[in-house]
């Protein structure tokens, strides 16, 4: 059974009415509830001690979600760092929503990760561009979210390994929103939608890509590798003993 846990801010859900009656349990709470059959899941959140996201919480975690928008800033570059080798080792890392603006996925990018945005209340249309994909299984050609907040490209990061899903949005703009990354041992997904004052994460596809998701980037049984100085396999002429 993966080991996953779920990273939420959790601060809309506190000083927000309208969110926290869409997600009384918090956004990390709604992801828990369909992940919880199949994983054993935790939950963090930022004003735990250390986040949440102690040494021993990440030694145990398979894959992390991850879920962040007006308090980036606070979130500790100690945690960061710690969060950062682990995915190196090979953890895995799914970042949701406005989660690509968190200083893990731009440590993890070395990039900006800057976008156009939208709030508008309007649909958007997910596109799948690589169907054998296994985050893709039990998705349709599309699927749509009769109200989302915006993003358009440019998406200031690096060209991803994969792209999953391509959004389209009924004011016209596109969006790589689900992309996939390598990063040491570990695989990072990013999937955009998830804005605090829709019910995303109760749509049946939302929930399909996150479980596909959390099952693609659970780490493979291998050694980390080994860096720095090494001894040769076989003679080398000239060397010396």
């Amino acid at each position: 059974m993966t080991n996953v846990t779920i990273w939420n801010e959790y601060r809309h859900e506190k000083q927000n009415e309208k969110v926290a009656s869409i997600y009384p349990d918090g956004i990390h709470g709604a992801i828990a509830s369909f992940l919880s059959d199949d994983h054993s899941v935790k939950t963090a959140t930022l004003d735990e001690s250390e986040h949440g996201l102690s040494q021993e919480v990440l030694n145990e975690t398979d894959v992390l979600l991850w879920w962040g928008h007006i308090a980036h800033d606070e979130v500790s570059d100690e945690v960061v760092a710690r969060v950062q080798k682990r995915v190196l080792e090979g953890m895995g890392l799914i970042v949701l929503h406005s989660g690509h603006f968190s200083k893990i996925f731009k440590t993890l990018m070395g990039t900006s990760c800057d976008l156009k945005w939208r709030e508008a209340d309007e649909k958007e249309r997910l596109w799948v561009v690589s169907p054998s994909h296994p985050i893709a299984e039990g998705i349709d050609e599309y699927f749509e979210l009769e109200k989302e907040e915006m993003y358009g490209e440019h998406f200031d990061i690096p060209n991803p390994d994969e792209v999953v899903f391509m959004s389209w949005f009924q004011g016209g703009e596109v969006f790589r929103s689900g992309c996939t990354f390598n990063r040491g041992n570990g695989k990072i997904f990013y999937f955009r939608p998830g804005h605090e004052t829709f019910p995303t994460y109760e749509n049946k596809n939302v929930q399909t890509v996150i479980k596909n998701a959390v099952k693609w980037a659970t780490p493979t049984k291998r050694s980390y590798p080994t860096y720095g100085n090494a001894q040769p396999l076989e003679p080398v002429p000239g060397q010396s003993e």
